[in-house]
């Protein structure tokens, strides 16, 4: 590997170079202090965000290993909302491990690793590099699942994910194997020349089964209806912070990978309509059943997870709007962003009120009965999530929506816009009925006084909660950097 190729990479390689790192470290001093590998953790994210931000300064864009990874504006974007999630992250899981008793130093170094993960994913130029990328992933992830693993339920979401994501993965390995059959190309550009091609005959149905394959095994990734029956039980399962991590992180990298996948290897026609399509139904049917089941949740985790599912329609919608303008990935990345910070600031607040135990008491609705009286300051970050999961402005929800909406309608997706405006009318039932429980709601009795909220906590929530407010009322910044994709 070449000195340039090695800079280039930098991003990619420098977390997972960490995770080992905080491994030995653990290994060495036979269970090192949780703290200080949440802090090389959070150092080691810096400097490779430290190292994207530089390469996008270059306008790095280039491929290393032998073509399986392209660096370009696109992937280091990426890159940078996942050093953000994974930070997040990090920042929640300290007090709220320790309160678990399951205060262990690996489970940084397993975020570093999904993180690489992630990236990869982002990056690839190649349906391998994508497999691969997805199983870098994945592994971290059904441990961080099971990570309090005296509890039975945190080892059920475990399994669960273990076997789906299992099955998931079979369904991506076939799909490149009937691409590969089809083609006799792995590489995206490679598979790119083929479909463009014209046949007489028309699409290769190989072809079209390899791709709809692809589509159902990233579909199960990003938990479209109806592969989405895994999200609420694992979502449920584990520890609030890991929900949240895979609540955004794992979504975020399955549709970098989607946007790779569809808009550089099946972006020729007939088959761009074909996908078009079948991303349109994929995304009526994840708003509306993510929404509607929701209302019907009393356990916040679970809301959340089915909240998740139709915020991952609005991202499809997002894609089929990119596929018939031609267009990047813009809105689909500006909509990540704010994502993130909303959903790991409302999986961060569900975590301090669950403190009491992982139970379903702990992290019932109506745990937030009177908050805005108990705990003033954690109501208002609530509230400004739930805000913005809504889509009410100054919120940034308002602007993230707003613009996947104004691409379908550019495009000519009419309805597909349509749906979406009613489905997120639903949802805001079951967000604001968040609101109405800890402002209009009186309080349970008093009992032991609430554990004081850690200042990780507290800069964690402050942070997002001024983030998602910022990009509502400032959103052009946000805006010019995602514009421009690749």
């Amino acid at each position: 590997m070449q000195a340039d190729e090695l800079s280039t990479i930098v991003p990619v390689i420098l977390p997972m170079l960490g995770g080992i790192w905080v491994l030995l470290q653990v290994a060495a001093t036979r269970g090192r202090a949780l703290r200080g590998c949440a802090a090389e953790a959070m150092i080691v994210l810096g400097f490779s965000a430290v190292s994207a931000a530089m390469l996008l300064a270059r306008g790095g864009r280039g491929t290393v290993l032998h073509g399986a990874l392209l660096i370009d504006r696109q992937a280091l974007l990426f890159h940078m909302v996942f050093v953000v999630v994974a930070a997040l992250t990090i920042l929640i899981s300290l007090a709220h491990l320790e309160h678990l008793g399951a205060a262990h130093g690996e489970f940084y170094a397993l975020i570093l690793f999904a993180v690489s993960g992630m990236t990869v994913m982002a990056a690839s130029a190649n349906l391998l590099s994508i497999f691969v990328g997805l199983e870098l992933l994945s592994i971290p992830l059904y441990i961080l699942a099971g990570f309090t693993r005296d509890k039975v339920y945190s080892i059920e979401a475990a399994l669960k994910y273990f076997l789906l994501g299992a099955f998931s993965t079979g369904f991506i390995v076939y799909g490149i194997a009937l691409v590969y059959g089809a083609t006799g190309r792995i590489d995206l550009d490679g598979i790119a020349q083929v479909v463009a091609s014209p046949d007489p005959g028309g699409v290769d149905p190989v072809l079209l089964a390899g791709a709809a394959l692809l589509l159902i095994g990233l579909a199960f990734k990003i938990a479209a209806v109806p592969f989405h029956f895994w999200a609420p039980d694992v979502y449920q399962g584990s520890t609030a912070p890991v929900a949240g991590f895979m609540a955004t992180g794992t979504k975020a990298a399955a549709f970098a990978a989607l946007i790779r996948v569809v808009g550089v290897a099946l972006a020729g026609q007939p088959v761009r309509d074909k996908w078009i399509g079948v991303v349109s139904i994929l995304a009526i049917l994840t708003m509306v059943v993510g929404n509607l089941v929701a209302l019907a949740q009393l356990n916040i985790k679970r809301m959340l997870a089915y909240s998740s599912i139709a915020n991952a329609g609005y991202l499809l919608v997002a894609l089929a709007a990119a596929g018939r303008n031609g267009t990047g990935a813009g809105s689909i990345l500006f909509y990540l962003v704010v994502y993130a910070f909303m959903t790991i600031g409302a999986f961060g607040v569900a975590a301090i009120l669950g403190r009491e135990g992982e139970t379903d008491q702990g992290f019932s609705i109506t745990a937030y009965a009177g908050l805005g009286r108990r705990r003033p300051w954690l109501a208002a970050a609530m509230s400004v999530f739930m805000l913005s999961l809504t889509g009410i402005p100054p919120a940034g929800g308002f602007m993230a929506k707003f613009y996947v909406f104004r691409d379908a309608v550019r495009a000519g997706l009419v309805p597909l816009a349509a749906v979406g405006l009613l489905a997120s009318v639903v949802g805001a039932f079951y967000y604001l009925r968040i609101i109405v429980q800890m402002y209009f709601r009186d309080p349970a009795p008093a009992g032991a006084a609430p554990p004081a909220l850690a200042a990780t906590d507290v800069f964690a929530l402050a942070l997002a909660a001024a983030a998602i407010l910022w990009i509502g009322l400032f959103p052009g910044t946000l805006l010019d950097i995602v514009r421009f994709t690749t």
